[in-house]
C-alpha cells in the first residue's frame, strides 16, 4: 500500500513539473509588457487574414463586404456566450462611435460569466452527448459544473485534459460522472476521448483495421488498454456514490475482439510507455496528453474553436484529423495551433484572436456577381442554425424572463433540469445531427411556429409586449424595439412601412395582438433562427 502511494505521489510530482516547466514556457507571455502582448496578437490576427484573403486570390474570388454593427453584434453574442444580447446593449453598441467597440465587446464577453457557462455547455455536450433524462441529470451536472468553473478560471487546456485524466474523486465530480456515463469501458473511453481531445476516429478500427486510414485494430486496443485499470471501489456505499468515486488498479488487459490476445498500452501514434515509468495507467496517458509529444491536443483544439466560430472546422469534420483529411488553409492550420500553444494553451486567447479578424466579421450575405463561393474559402461568414438550447436561451431573452444577464446553463439542476427547456430541446433535436446540432424539420417549424415556447413570448401576457405599451411611446419605436430584441437591428425602410401599416389598421383593442403578431412572424423568420 505504501509503495503504491508513493508510485501516486511521484507521478503527480511528475504532473506538476511538467504542467510547471510548460506554465513557464508560456510565462514570457503572461509577464510581458501588456503593449507586446496586444502586438502579438494583432500579428496573428493580421496573419491569419493574410493566409485566408491570399486563398482567396488564389482562387480569383473578393471576399463580401464587412459585417453591419447589429449582425456582428449579434453574431459575437451566440458564438462566445450562447444567446441574444439585451436591447440597451444593442442601442448602445449601435450608438456608439468608438472605432474599437467591436475589440471591447469581444473582451466584455470571453471576460465574462457567461462565457464560462457556453464553453462548458459546448464540450459538455461533447462528452455526455444525447438528450437530458433524470438517470443521466447527475453525471450531466456534475460534468457542466466542473467545466464551468475550469473555463471560468480559464485553466490551461492541456492542464484541463490532464485533470481530467487523471481524476478519481473529491469535491470536483465532474471527470468520475463522465467516466461513469460510459460504464467505465475501455473501448466507450478510448473512441470518446481520442474524438473529444485529439481530433481522431479511432473507434473504425475497434473490430477491424481501420479500412481508409493508418489506424489499425491494435491502436485503438493499445489507447483502450489504458483505461483498462479503471474501476469502481469496492465498498459498501450507495450507487450514487460509488458513481463519484473512481479508483485504479494493478490489474486488468483488453484483449483484441473474439481473440485471446491481450493488447499493451499503446500511445495513438507513437510507441507504448517504457515499463519503468511510475503511476497508473491513465497519469502515463496524461503525462503524454500534455507533452510535446502529442501532435493532436494542441491541433484539436485549435480546430474546434474554430469550428465554434465559422459553423465549420479548417479540418471538416472536426473530429476528423487524418493525412486524408486535410485542412482547407495547411498553413493556417499549423501557425494557429503554434499560437495557441505559445499562449500557453489559452482557449480564451483564440477566441480573442480569431472574432478579431477580418474573416470573422464579414457579412453572410453575398451581394457580388455569381453564386456564393464554397464555405471553407471563408469569403463571407458562414449561415448556421442556432443550437435547439441557444434558441430556447434567445426566446427566453426576449421575453425578458432572463433579460438580467443571466443564463438558463448555470450548471444548477433547477435551470439545467427545467422541463420546458428539456422538452423544447428534445422537440428541436429529434432529427438531430449530433449533440450540438439539429436539423430544421416540419416538427421543428411547427414548435416554432405554435409551440407553448413560442405563445409564452408573443402572447397578450409578454413581458416584452407589456413594455411597448407605455403611452408615450410611438408606433415607430416599439417596432424598433421588437426588431432590436429578436434581429439586434431596426427594421428597414420596407419593413418599417410595412409593418406600420398593418398595426395602424388594427383597432385599439386589438393593438396588443398586432403588435404580437409582428413578434410572431420574426420569430418565425429565418434570420432569428439562425447564426449569421
Amino acid at each position: 500500500m505504501l509503495t503504491t502511494i508513493l508510485r501516486y505521489r511521484s507521478l503527480l510530482l511528475a504532473l506538476a513539473l511538467l504542467w510547471s516547466a510548460a506554465g513557464r514556457s508560456a510565462q514570457g507571455e503572461d509577464s510581458a509588457p501588456i503593449d507586446e502582448s496586444l502586438a502579438r496578437r494583432a500579428k496573428m490576427v493580421a496573419r491569419i487574414d493574410e493566409l485566408v484573403e491570399a486563398r482567396l486570390a488564389a482562387e480569383k474570388i473578393s471576399p463580401a463586404r464587412r459585417s453591419s454593427d447589429g449582425e456582428f453584434f449579434r453574431r459575437v453574442h451566440l458564438d462566445l456566450v450562447g444567446t441574444l444580447p439585451r436591447v440597451a446593449d444593442v442601442r448602445a453598441f449601435l450608438a456608439s462611435t468608438d472605432e474599437n467597440k467591436r475589440h471591447q465587446v469581444i473582451d466584455a464577453l470571453v471576460g465574462s460569466p457567461l462565457y464560462a457557462t457556453h464553453q462548458a455547455n459546448q464540450w459538455r455536450a461533447l462528452m455526455i452527448p444525447g438528450g437530458i433524462n433524470l438517470e443521466e441529470a447527475q453525471s450531466v451536472v456534475g460534468v457542466q459544473n466542473w467545466l464551468r468553473s475550469r473555463m471560468a478560471e480559464n485553466l490551461r487546456y492541456d492542464n484541463l485534459v490532464s485533470e481530467l485524466l487523471v481524476a478519481t474523486s473529491g469535491d470536483d465530480q465532474g471527470p468520475a460522472l463522465y467516466y461513469t456515463s460510459l460504464q467505465l469501458a475501455p473501448e466507450k473511453l478510448a473512441a470518446s476521448t481520442a474524438r473529444i481531445f485529439l481530433g481522431i476516429q479511432m473507434e473504425c478500427a475497434e473490430c477491424h483495421d481501420h479500412p481508409f486510414d493508418t489506424w489499425k485494430q491494435t491502436d485503438f486496443w493499445g489507447y483502450a488498454a489504458f483505461f483498462a485499470q479503471l474501476r469502481r471501489p469496492e465498498v459498501d456505499m450507495p450507487v450514487a456514490v460509488q458513481r463519484q468515486e473512481l479508483v485504479d488498479v494493478e490489474s486488468g488487459e483488453v484483449k483484441l475482439p473474439n481473440s485471446e490476445t491481450v493488447v499493451p498500452p499503446k500511445f495513438p501514434g507513437g510507441s507504448a510507455p517504457a515499463d519503468d515509468e511510475l503511476g497508473t495507467r491513465r497519469m502515463k496517458l496524461a503525462i503524454w496528453m500534455a507533452s510535446r509529444d502529442n501532435p493532436y491536443l494542441a491541433r484539436a483544439a485549435t480546430n474546434r474553436v474554430w469550428a465554434q466560430l465559422f459553423g465549420r472546422g479548417l479540418v471538416e469534420p472536426a473530429d476528423d484529423l487524418s493525412p486524408r483529411n486535410p485542412p482547407s488553409h495547411p498553413e493556417l492550420m499549423d501557425e494557429l495551433t503554434h499560437y495557441f500553444v505559445e499562449s500557453g494553451f489559452d482557449l480564451a486567447e483564440l477566441f480573442r484572436t480569431i472574432t478579431r479578424t477580418r474573416a470573422y466579421q464579414r457579412s453572410s450575405q453575398w451581394e457580388l456577381p455569381g453564386d456564393p463561393p464554397a464555405d471553407e474559402l471563408l469569403a463571407r461568414m458562414n449561415v448556421r442554425q442556432l443550437s435547439a438550447e441557444q434558441l430556447f436561451d434567445a426566446m427566453s431573452r426576449v421575453i425578458s424572463r432572463r433579460n438580467n444577464g443571466t443564463n438558463p446553463f448555470t450548471g444548477g439542476t433547477s435551470e439545467l433540469l427545467d422541463p420546458q427547456r428539456m422538452a423544447f430541446v428534445a422537440k428541436m433535436k429529434s432529427v438531430g445531427k449530433n449533440a450540438l446540432e439539429y436539423e430544421s424539420g416540419v416538427l421543428q417549424a411547427l414548435t416554432m411556429m405554435n409551440g407553448v415556447d413560442t405563445q409564452l413570448v408573443t402572447g397578450n401576457d409578454s413581458p416584452l409586449l407589456r413594455g411597448i405599451e407605455l403611452p408615450l411611446l410611438a408606433d415607430e419605436a416599439r417596432l424598433d424595439t421588437i426588431f432590436l430584441a429578436t434581429l439586434c437591428r431596426e427594421p428597414s425602410e420596407e419593413e418599417r412601412a410595412e409593418y406600420l401599416k398593418i398595426v395602424s389598421q388594427t383597432s385599439p383593442s386589438d393593438r396588443r395582438q398586432a403588435w404580437s403578431d409582428v413578434l410572431w412572424s420574426l420569430m418565425n423568420s429565418a434570420e432569428f433562427t439562425l447564426n449569421h
